[in-house]
């Protein structure tokens, strides 16, 4: 069985000290992010934002312990993630953590519920399919459990990603420019569901985006320019 992390007190879900992460390529080193710090409260909805190559989504992903920085400090949910190796990391994503993608990253070969209850059934729950059948309820695809991924929608197929990241009840759901494969009008209606069940879960959201029209509805905004934080 994976220890969890020691927790530490704090008083924010987040908080980075001095995040530095630099990697090796054929014309030298590159410094992908150059010392950031960040304090985060919990409840919140905050975007990054910043230019393509600023590094954004580098940081979500060392958010989630999916990368681990060349140097500098990772406290997510009180729990140190530095220390962590990768099978503890997948717990703590699996216990802390929902993630949504672009190219939503659903399995073709299941069905809508089968993907939803797939984190769920990893974790050993025994009643994964219930969940992920009440998960799929709560953003109005119950009568689409049954669907392969190429049977739905793009909007339908992001509303699918958007059930399986919150059927584990994360503490923090993070967003990578979740509308961008969608158009105007279906991507609206994504985030309005997923700016309303944060609300209603009380879960942090951390939104990656280039639309600044979305950037207004979050409660906090960092900006990202060549690996550092300006704003």
């Amino acid at each position: 069985m994976v220890k969890p992390s020691k927790k530490t007190k704090t008083n924010n879900i987040i908080e980075l000290s001095k995040i530095k992460l630099n990697l090796k390529s054929d014309a030298g080193e590159v410094n992908i992010l150059r010392g950031i710090d960040l304090s985060i409260p919990e409840n919140k909805t905050i975007c990054i934002v910043g230019p393509s190559g600023s590094g954004k989504t580098t940081l979500m992903m060392i958010l989630a312990g999916l990368e681990k920085p060349t140097s500098g400090g990772v406290n997510v949910v009180g729990q140190d993630l530095s220390p962590m190796s990768e099978d503890e990391l997948a717990t703590f994503r699996r216990e802390n953590i929902g993630i949504v993608f672009q190219n939503f990253h659903l399995i073709p070969t299941m069905t809508a519920l089968e993907n939803v209850a797939v984190p769920l059934e990893f974790g050993g729950d025994k009643n994964a399919f219930k969940k992920a059948e009440k998960a799929l309820k709560s953003v109005g695809l119950e009568k689409r459990t049954s669907h392969y991924p190429g049977q739905l929608s793009g909007g339908e197929q992001q509303r699918v990603a958007l059930a399986r990241a919150f059927v584990t009840e994360p503490k923090i759901l993070m967003a990578d420019e979740p509308t961008g494969n969608l158009d105007g009008k279906t991507g609206d209606k994504v985030i309005d569901l997923m700016f309303d069940l944060t609300k209603k879960k009380g879960t942090t959201l951390i939104l990656i985006t280039h639309d600044p029209k979305l950037a207004k509805k979050c409660s906090m905004k960092i900006e990202l320019v060549d690996g550092k934080v300006i704003k």
